[in-house]
């Protein structure tokens, strides 16, 4: 009897924990949603963007940050990893990171989306040794996306302002917003001891490492070799991002990494 009930108390103390920090993520999502709105002279085509000047300041230090760190370091990753264990270790990555999207399913009231994900986390959790291996793939169990920036649209919270975050690269105000409310909405977070909680994270940035060596010939023309990278950047996040959040307004997805960019 002792044993359940302190058991009982760990889980409330839990729910607790995580529901407090999430009400306050949501307030603070609230508060920001309503900072910027479109005023004149702001506007550039469909892209509210009045922080242009400190966005390009930005833009020029990712580009730095890219130039002297980070494709250096893919180029070693991607050299030194064989290629079946990076394809292992994005799936790992991926894998860890399905509890959050499955809460994201949920609060967008995506009942088939939370259900199908949930299959394909214990598939690959169990068959996929621990996410190594997209079993669930195979069984054309494929993921449902959700994250919190999309679960704020679904909401109907305005997409505000487009910025470009130091390392991240382009965003807008909600979306940024979804990104910081993510780092918390992953129950696996609330388990797992330090610092296995932290794994699925470290395999995420080596996966999407090497996906700037494997993406290289793109990233480069649009980073180095178009006349105006900021705004070819711009354009390709928002166009993808609506088009990925299904809005009526976005025309037809563009593929990064099949972009002629003369003339930009």
């Amino acid at each position: 009897m002792m044993f359940k009930n302190l058991l009982l108390v760990g889980v409330v103390t839990l729910m607790t924990s995580i529901w407090t920090r999430f009400a306050l993520l949501l307030a603070l999502a609230a508060l920001v949603s309503g900072c910027a709105q479109p005023g004149s002279g702001q506007i550039e085509g469909d892209v509210f963007d009045p922080y242009e000047a400190n966005n390009r300041q930005t833009h020029e230090l990712n580009r730095a940050l890219d130039k002297v760190l980070v494709r250096p370091v893919g180029v070693g990753y991607t050299t030194i990893v064989p290629d079946d264990l990076e394809a292992s270790i994005g799936n790992f990555a991926s894998n860890l990171s399905l509890p959050s999207t499955i809460v994201n399913n949920l609060l967008q009231g995506n009942v088939e989306g939370a259900f199908r994900n949930s299959m394909r986390f214990v598939f690959n959790s169990t068959l996929g040794f621990g996410g190594l291996f997209d079993v669930a793939g195979d069984f054309e169990i494929n993921e449902i996306g959700g994250d919190f920036g999309q679960t704020l649209y679904v909401w109907g919270v305005p997409e505000g302002a487009y910025i470009e975050l130091p390392i991240v690269g382009p965003s807008t105000e909600r979306a940024a917003v979804g990104r910081a409310v993510d780092l918390f909405t992953n129950p696996l977070s609330y388990v797992l001891p330090n610092p296995d909680k932290y794994i699925g994270t470290a395999a995420g940035v080596a996966s999407k490492v090497g996906d700037r060596v494997r993406y290289a010939e793109t990233v480069d023309s649009v980073l180095y070799n178009s006349a105006d990278s900021y705004s070819q950047a711009r354009g390709i996040y928002m166009q993808n991002r609506r088009f990925q959040l299904g809005d009526g307004d976005a025309a037809e997805e563009i593929n990064p990494f099949d972009l002629n960019t003369e003339g930009f």
